[in-house]
Formats: structure tokens, C-alpha cells, sequence
């Protein structure tokens, strides 16, 4: 049996002594107050930051922090929880992505990846929000082929000095219509000129939301007495709670500071998985060193995370299985008789996060930097589901037991002008990656246990399941100013990303127990492989940006291709290929969901990001503006011909925009095209193309900004394009007790309206 951890931040005194005791800040200096900011680091053309006044206008309306990417160049969502989507970039998402959350190496730890990164930071938190795409310098990738996205709260400040103390805060709230959502947030900070604590906290919660059009649902409802409205999309509810305490103290030259996140999430259910979250509780420490010296900066950092994950049913698929099925009455009791009933089925996940890191930035020259630096997180993971009833018992069925995954890194990155239109970047990083697991077990040891669980549990324990990866990433980029209007880039990258522990070592080829590990979304179950090889992508990309001298124009063209060697894609699991399973003898179906394995092949990706803004007017009616975005992405596995799975399709993002005095409006324009490159292997569902109508507007005055907005406007039906299979109500337990087919349509008209008051 595995119990939760009792050794919950048992390593936070030693993470708390690693750090020196002094602090430091730069001299950026305003007439009431002290900004610190981080070491300057290299910045490629293609790496965008969602400027202020987007981030302000965003955060109006969602409390999914990963939404706010939504008009970056590149940039597409995987669909999930209402505030735990996924970011892809360029057609990669997840774990092929390093997504870093002021300064820490977060883990989805669940075998639906219902936690990610970014669903530790609500909107209202975030400062700054940067993504690399494609071609990422060594200094902040590692360990991700797709590229890197960084999220960081604001940064201490400090009374300037002679100054009083100052007192800053912000309270802040919105509401909208269509699923009933409402927030509450609240930030203060209280400083000195050597000392500063702050605190942010939010509270979100929303009802289902309702698709627009005349969707109907097609699944049976849940438990007797609770039925959802034929127009309402299932499991799309959530109830989130986020808080943050920063204390920073500095000196001439240092700084210290530490950041405390803690995250209660009661529920966040999900359309597009077998289970609901129906609890995360999230404990982490932040402690970083920043210092000037004549040679340089240096920053260190110190991590340390902890998470208790737990899934099974909530009310839209909350069912009572086996022979009393659907007639309300309650399962006996585990361990009664006729013990064939389960009233649901409960998934535990308890993982430890701990990192270190070190990074020198030695100023060789006027013209010359030089970066060093090393990392190294440690990783542990336990993941098992107690026994409920069905076949779902007498013993506890253990789905990762003793996982390990740990990463040591080193790199060096050389920074420089070469000339005085010339920009060269040079860098190499090495990581070891180890990964290993202990012995598993079904809920039965028994050689009848259903699916085939003693002997799929006792191939696997006879490996030897330790694996080694000696990863290199290499990036080259060089840029050039032809003039004042035209910035020119190219880079090239190698970059290599080694499997994630459900990835190598999810075991069972149970169709129920396979798909509970699904990450992606498409309803189908999948089998780990302990023998995949690390993905190794070699990127090409080129950037042309031209702009007027004062940047009130502008246009962004970026084409890239990407290859990659040892893809992890998925192959149909059959006895042929894991004799003794409980996969089928063939697997040719075309409209069911299916069971796979994970397994390495070739795949390309080719596309073109173009991005830009133009003034139209200006006169006594305001300032009036265009701004634009259009992504094309094409996806293929060269094994089979096939498209690679969720890319998605032509898409344009066009905004009217209007300023005057306080007001800021917009009418945006959203366009998606039919997806029909499809990854045939999963079964992946089409989605027609659609068009949609948004309007924002927002005033501001002195210390209160009000938001109001309608998404939506036209409230039409449309399904979304990397939303996967809408399962989301109904006996989802059994894999096809739910009809295929059905995309998860995306929400209909809403109107909202935010407020917030600075102070």
C-alpha cells in the first residue's frame, strides 16, 4: 500500500540555508520608488511579451492564466479545465514546452496532466508573461523541444530613498455571464527602502457553461435527480483558490527574497477527460539570491514543491455502477456483499519538486556577455488509486510507485555585437536526465483480475526500468539591422526533451486503467513504453521585422520547420505487440476510442507566423488602430503520412482598436479553419471552420479601471479545434460507454464586466 508522504516540507530549512543573507537591487530608481529587476538576458526576435495593457485587458474576463496567450503569434490552446488549459506552441504543447513560474520548473503531476504550470498562477497574479518560440537560448530552455514560456509576479519594490514606507495594493473582481463565473483578488505590498512584504490572493469559481447555437448534448446525464440543460456543456465548472506571500530585503549590491504559493482547489472538473480534479492542494517555496559585482551579476535559486492531487467523478458522470446501475441506490458497503458495485473511483497523486540553480552573467566587454550556468531538480511522484468496489478491488491499484525523475544541467551562452549592425548568439547546454520507478500492482493480484492486470503488472516489474538520457541542446542565432526599419533574424536550434514518467512507465493495458492516463484530451486510453528514446527537434527559423522608426507600424514574418527524430506519437496497442495484454488480437477501429502505446517515430512541423499593427486614424473621434495575427501550422508523422495530433488549423486573430481619454475599446475578429489534417491513429474528431465577434471596452480614471465586454457576440456554435472528445458527462469509466464523435463545443455569447481599484 502506498499513504500520502509524511515528509511534507521536511526539506524546505535546508533549501531556506542555501541562499546567502543579504540582498541586492539595481539601480532602477522612480521619484517614489525601487524597481528590482533581473540580469538582462538574450532575447531572439521571435520571443514576444504580452505587453501591459493586453495583460489588463485579458484578465478582465478568464481566470485560466494560460488564455492570456490567446493573441501571441504562434501560440494555440490545448482545451482542459476552465483554468488549467495547456499552451502549444507551433504545434508542440505540455511537456514539450518549458514553462518556468517566476523562476521554478513546475510538473503536471497527474496522469491527465490536470495541474500544469500555469494553473498555479491566477491571471490577476501575473506581471510579466514572455514566450520563446522554436529557437530558445540555452539559458532558459532545457529539457523541451517547442520552446519556453515564462511567467513571473511583479518584482519587489522598494520606498526610494529619504521616502516614507510605501503601501501599494489593488482590489479587483469580475463577473460573467454565461457560466455564472465570478472572481475576487486582492494584492498589497508594504516596503521600505531595505525590506518588502507582499501578499496576492483570488478566489474564482464557476457553474458549467453553456455552448452557443443549438447544441444538444448526447450522452446520458448523471446521477438520477441530476440533469444538465440540453444546451449545457458538462463538466466545465471549477473553483479555484491561489495565494502568494513575498518577502524581500536588499542592500547596496544583493538581494534576497522569498516567495511562499499555496493553491486549495475544491474542484475543477474537465470536459474532455474520464475524471474530474476534486481536489489539488499545492505548497511551494521560492528562494532567490541576485547580486552586482564588478564582473557581473550572479543569481541563485532555491525550490521546493509539494502537491496533493486527487481525481474521480463529479456530479455530471457521478453514476452507480455494476448491477444497481442508474436506479439511485447506493453501492454496499467495500468489502460486503455482492461487492459488485462501485460508487466511483478515487486517483491519488503525491509528488515532491526540489531545485537548485546557479547562473553567472560575466560582462567580458561593452559589446560581450557571457552566461554560465547549472540547474538540477529532483522529482518524485507517487500515483495509485484505492480500491472501490467493481472490479476495482480488494487491493490498491498502483499506477506509478517510487517514480524518479532528475535532471542535472550545465551551459554556457556567449552574447555579442559583432559589428554595428551584428548580433551573435552562441550557446550549448548538457543534461542528464535519470528516470526510474518501483514495482506496481493492479487491485488484484489474482490471474482472473479483469484486463490483465497480474501479468501486465508482472512484465513490468521483471524490467529493469532505470534509463540514462545524455541530452545536448545547441542554439545559434544571428541578427542583423539592415536599418532602421527592418530587423533581420535567423536561428537554428537543437533542442531535446526526454519522456515524462507516465510516458515510459504507465503500465496497465486495462482499457479502463489506460484511459485514466490521457494527457491530451481525445478520450482514448494509452500505455507507456520504458524503452522511448528522448525527442530530438532541429528547428530552422527566420525572422523579418519591419516597423517604422517609432514602432507605430509594424510587421512580424517568422517561417520555421522543425524536425524531429524519436517523436513520442502512439501506435495501436495489440497482443502482437504486448503479448499476454489485455489489447485486442487487431485494432482497425475508425469511430471508437481505442487503446495505444506510446512509441518514437519521425514527425515535421512547417509553418509561418505573421503578426503586426497599423495606425488608421487620428482626430477628434480618438486614435483608431489595426492590430493582427495569423498562424499556419502543419503537422506530419513521416512514419505513416499521418497529420500529428492537435495542430491547429489556419487561424487569424483581427482587432479593431479605439483609445480616447480614459477609454480603451476593441472589436475583435476570430477565425479558425476547418480541422481536417487528422491524426488517424487516435481517431482524432473533425471540427468545422468558424468565424467569431468580440467586443471589449474599458475606462480608466485615476486609480479605477472598469471592464465590460461581450464574448461571443453572435452566440455561435462552433467546436473547439484542440478541445479533443467531449466526454464530459455520462458512464465514462467504460471506455466506449460514451459515444465518439462529439468535440467539446466552445462557449456561447457571454457578457461580463470586471472592476479594479488601485491603491
Amino acid at each position: 500500500m502506498i499513504s500520502l508522504p509524511s515528509h511534507r516540507l521536511r526539506t524546505l530549512p535546508f533549501l531556506l540555508a542555501t541562499l546567502p543573507g543579504i540582498a541586492w537591487a539595481q539601480d532602477a530608481h522612480s521619484p517614489d520608488r525601487v524597481m528590482v529587476t533581473a540580469p538582462r538576458a538574450a532575447v531572439p526576435l521571435n520571443a514576444v511579451s504580452v505587453d501591459a495593457g493586453t495583460l489588463k485587458a485579458l484578465r478582465a474576463a478568464t481566470s485560466d492564466t494560460a488564455s492570456l496567450l490567446r493573441s501571441t503569434p504562434g501560440v494555440s490552446l490545448y482545451g482542459a479545465g476552465g483554468a488549467s488549459s495547456l499552451p502549444a506552441i507551433r504545434g508542440l504543447a505540455d511537456d514539450r514546452l518549458r514553462i518556468k513560474v517566476d523562476g521554478m520548473d513546475l510538473v503536471a503531476s497527474c496522469p491527465n496532466h490536470m495541474n500544469p504550470p500555469l494553473s498555479y498562477l491566477d491571471p490577476t497574479m501575473v506581471d510579466t508573461l514572455k514566450v520563446y518560440a522554436g529557437i530558445t537560448p540555452v539559458s532558459v530552455g532545457g529539457d523541451s523541444i517547442g520552446g519556453t514560456i515564462i511567467a513571473e509576479t511583479p518584482a519587489p519594490e522598494f520606498a526610494a530613498p529619504g521616502e516614507a514606507p510605501l503601501v501599494t495594493g489593488r482590489l479587483s473582481g469580475f463577473y460573467r455571464s454565461n457560466n455564472q463565473a465570478r472572481s475576487a483578488s486582492l494584492a498589497a505590498s508594504y516596503a521600505t527602502e531595505t525590506f518588502q512584504l507582499a501578499y496576492s490572493g483570488s478566489l474564482a469559481r464557476a457553474d458549467n457553461y453553456r455552448a452557443g447555437g443549438d447544441f444538444k448534448t448526447t450522452t446520458e446525464t448523471g446521477r438520477p435527480g441530476h440533469t444538465l440543460p440540453l444546451d449545457e456543456v458538462g463538466s466545465t465548472a471549477y473553483d479555484t483558490r491561489n495565494h502568494l506571500v513575498g518577502v524581500a530585503l536588499r542592500s547596496a549590491n544583493h538581494l534576497v527574497e522569498a516567495k511562499l504559493g499555496l493553491q486549495d482547489v475544491p474542484y475543477q472538473l474537465y470536459p474532455n477527460q474520464r475524471m474530474d480534479m476534486l481536489g489539488n492542494d499545492q505548497q511551494r517555496v521560492n528562494l532567490r539570491y541576485l547580486g552586482q559585482f564588478d564582473w557581473g551579476t550572479l543569481e541563485a535559486r532555491a525550490t521546493h514543491e509539494d502537491v496533493d492531487h486527487e481525481m474521480d467523478f463529479g456530479p455530471d458522470r457521478r453514476f452507480w455502477y455494476g448491477t444497481l446501475s442508474g436506479d439511485g441506490v447506493p453501492c454496499a458497503p467495500l468489502g460486503g456483499a455482492p461487492n459488485s458495485c462501485a460508487a466511483g473511483m478515487p486517483m491519488l497523486t503525491a509528488s515532491t519538486n526540489s531545485g537548485l540553480s546557479l547562473q553567472g552573467s560575466l560582462e567580458l566587454s561593452e559589446q560581450a556577455t557571457l552566461r554560465l550556468g547549472s540547474e538540477f531538480q529532483r522529482y518524485r511522484l507517487d500515483d495509485w488509486w484505492p480500491a472501490s468496489g467493481g472490479g476495482m478491488w480488494p487491493g490498491t491499484f498502483l499506477n506509478i510507485a517510487d517514480g524518479q525523475r532528475d535532471r542535472a544541467a550545465a551551459y554556457a551562452e556567449w552574447e555579442a555585437r559583432t559589428g554595428p549592425q551584428w548580433t551573435t548568439l552562441l550557446g550549448a547546454r548538457y543534461e542528464r536526465v535519470q528516470t526510474n520507478t518501483g514495482d506496481v500492482r493492479g487491485y488484484s493480484t489474482a490471474a482472473g483480475a479483469p484486463g490483465s492486470q497480474a501479468a501486465d503488472a508482472a512484465r513490468f516489474n521483471a524490467l529493469d526500468r532505470e534509463r540514462n538520457d545524455d541530452n545536448w541542446d545547441l542554439t545559434a542565432l544571428l541578427r542583423h539591422t539592415s536599418s532602421a526599419s527592418l530587423d533581420i533574424e535567423v536561428g537554428v536550434a537543437r533542442k531535446v526533451r526526454s519522456p515524462n514518467l507516465y510516458e515510459r512507465y504507465a503500465w496497465s493495458t486495462w482499457p479502463m486503467a489506460a484511459t485514466m492516463n490521457n494527457f491530451v484530451g481525445d478520450g482514448n486510453g494509452y500505455v507507456g513504453n520504458p524503452d522511448l528514446q528522448p525527442e530530438v527537434a532541429h528547428t530552422l527559423s527566420a525572422t523579418f521585422d519591419w516597423h517604422a522608426a517609432d514602432r507605430s507600424w509594424a510587421i512580424r514574418a517568422t517561417p520555421y520547420v522543425t524536425q524531429v527524430t524519436d517523436f513520442i506519437d502512439a501506435v495501436r496497442c495489440t497482443t502482437a505487440l504486448i503479448p499476454g495484454s489485455a489489447c485486442p488480437a487487431t485494432s482497425t477501429a475508425t469511430n471508437a476510442f481505442v487503446v495505444l502505446q506510446y512509441a518514437n517515430q519521425s514527425a515535421r512541423l512547417v509553418g509561418v507566423d505573421l503578426s503586426g499593427q497599423m495606425p488608421l486614424t487620428e482626430g477628434g473621434w480618438g486614435r483608431w488602430g489595426l492590430e493582427g495575427v495569423v498562424n499556419v501550422t502543419d503537422g506530419e508523422n513521416r512514419d505513416t503520412g499521418q497529420g500529428l495530433y492537435n495542430i491547429m488549423p489556419l487561424n487569424a486573430r483581427l482587432t479593431l482598436t479605439h483609445r480616447q481619454g480614459g477609454w480603451d475599446n476593441a472589436v475583435e475578429v476570430v477565425l479558425v479553419q476547418a480541422k481536417d489534417d487528422l491524426s488517424e491513429v487516435r481517431n482524432e474528431i473533425r471540427t468545422a471552420g468558424y468565424g467569431l465577434v468580440n467586443l471589449r471596452a474599458s475606462h480608466t480614471w485615476k486609480q479605477l479601471r472598469v471592464d465590460f465586454g461581450i464574448d461571443n457576440l453572435l452566440d455561435k456554435l462552433y467546436a473547439l479545434p484542440l478541445g479533443g472528445a467531449y466526454v464530459g458527462q455520462g458512464k465514462t469509466m467504460s471506455m466506449n460507454g460514451v459515444p465518439w464523435g462529439t468535440a467539446v463545443p466552445g462557449m456561447g455569447r457571454s457578457v461580463y464586466v470586471a472592476a479594479s481599484y488601485e491603491f
